[in-house]
């Protein structure tokens, strides 16, 4: 199991071990150190005290790992990516027994790497794991058309051509990361909404140690509880600035992998939402109340296209951590899919990502509806260092090759 968890709203992680000789042993410009529990960082409060975060923002419950390679890419889909017609019912395994059986274990460089179906688990000496999944599957409902082709350095690029016929284009790494997201309309305009490309091919690291912000804002706008929160509220909160300033671009897995980075955004707790025990599936009377949500996105994305919206997922800390975290990657990617296919919410300015019960909003180990939960997050201003993104090209423009 994982070990215990800080007190709520405790600030900081322990100060990393040493990494493995086959690691980087200076972190990238800009991380630093988290400073140890308990104790009041550079830029942190005390627990409790004005300006401290509160309960379920991400802050990490173990050290750093001591492994810092790439998290590996996820096994491919078992199916062909061929189109999936509007409405279809879900494909495969649809509650987390029914694969157990299947989780195959190796350990890989002084790591534990369990791979399931359309999963790949990373378990670090620590014992914090890491989950890595394939985004295309999330594509493939709607779409006219789909073909892959490999390009220049090993890299894969995927066009999605929608009933319309504009495109959608992800070009990934052959270490399993998206490089690239474009949008390309059917004049051959395009827009990236994601460029991950940016830095050294080889860049190792995925985990980055910041400074906890200090919060200048109440507590109950920094995580809003979407039961609670008013359409306009909703809306605010998925255009909110960060809580402190950017200093750079981060990669898309660090801000997956890294607490200290998401903390810099403001989230929506969407607690309405349950699922049947073991499950991800999202029955219709559940997906009724994504709308206020949905149209928050709809709006916010209408005003910027290139806006970017991470879908997390959470249990509580009942179950193991590994079945845990396969869980809740399957919801956030389950909510991501249902904001597409019902409330046509763009699938590229998506992208989601599970974290089992590292984040507790109470501090308990039994059941607890509070820790079941989905989280939406703007992660734009992460993406890009905190620059205002740039308008749409105007019409006419030349697209770019």
């Amino acid at each position: 199991m994982t070990p215990p968890p800080p007190a709520a709203g405790q600030i900081g992680a322990p100060t990393p071990a040493t990494p493995t000789p086959a690691t980087p042993t200076q972190p990238p410009a800009g991380q630093t150190t988290a400073p140890v529990p308990g104790t009041i960082g550079p830029q942190g409060a005390q627990p409790g005290a004005a300006g401290a975060l509160p309960p379920g923002a991400p802050v990490a419950r173990t050290p750093p790992p001591t492994v810092t390679a790439p998290i590996p890419a996820a096994p491919p889909p078992a199916q062909a990516l061929t189109p999936i017609a509007p409405g279809a019912a879900p494909q495969g395994p649809r509650n987390i027994t029914d694969f157990r059986s299947e989780r195959r274990e190796v350990q890989q460089g002084g790591r534990t790497v369990i791979t399931e179906p359309g999963r790949i688990i990373v378990r670090d000496p620590n014992g914090q794991e890491f989950i890595r999944h394939n985004e295309m599957d999330r594509f493939r409902y709607g779409a006219r058309n789909i073909r892959t082709e490999k390009i220049r350095g090993g890299d894969t690029r995927t066009i999605v051509v929608r009933p319309d016929g504009s495109e959608i284009i992800n070009v990934t790494g052959g270490d399993g990361q998206l490089l690239r997201r474009i949008r390309r309309d059917r004049q051959g305009r395009e827009i990236i909404i994601i460029d991950n490309s940016f830095g050294p091919r080889d860049r190792a690291n995925f985990y980055v140690d910041l400074p906890p912000p200090v919060l200048r804002m109440p507590r109950d706008r920094y995580i809003v509880d979407y039961e609670d929160a008013s359409p306009e509220l909703i809306y605010e909160t998925l255009d909110a600035p960060p809580v402190e300033r950017i200093q750079r671009r981060y990669s898309m897995d660090e801000i997956r992998y890294s607490p200290s980075v998401r903390q810099r955004m403001p989230s929506i707790d969407l607690n309405t939402i349950t699922f049947e025990l073991g499950s991800w599936d999202i029955s219709p009377d559940q997906a009724s109340k994504l709308q206020a949500i949905a149209d928050g996105l709809n709006r916010s994305i209408s005003r910027n296209p290139r806006e970017v919206f991470l879908i997390e997922g959470h249990t509580d800390a009942t179950g193991n951590d590994t079945d845990n975290l396969s869980l809740s990657d399957r919801r956030a990617e389950s909510a991501a899919a249902l904001l597409t296919q019902q409330f046509a919410v763009p699938a590229e300015n998506l992208t989601s990502q599970g974290y089992g019960e590292q984040y507790l909003k109470v501090q308990t180990d039994g059941p607890e509806r509070q820790n079941r939960r989905v989280t939406v997050r703007r992660i734009t201003p992460l993406l890009n260092g905190g620059q205002a993104s740039l308008p749409p090209p105007p019409p006419g423009t030349a697209p770019r090759r």
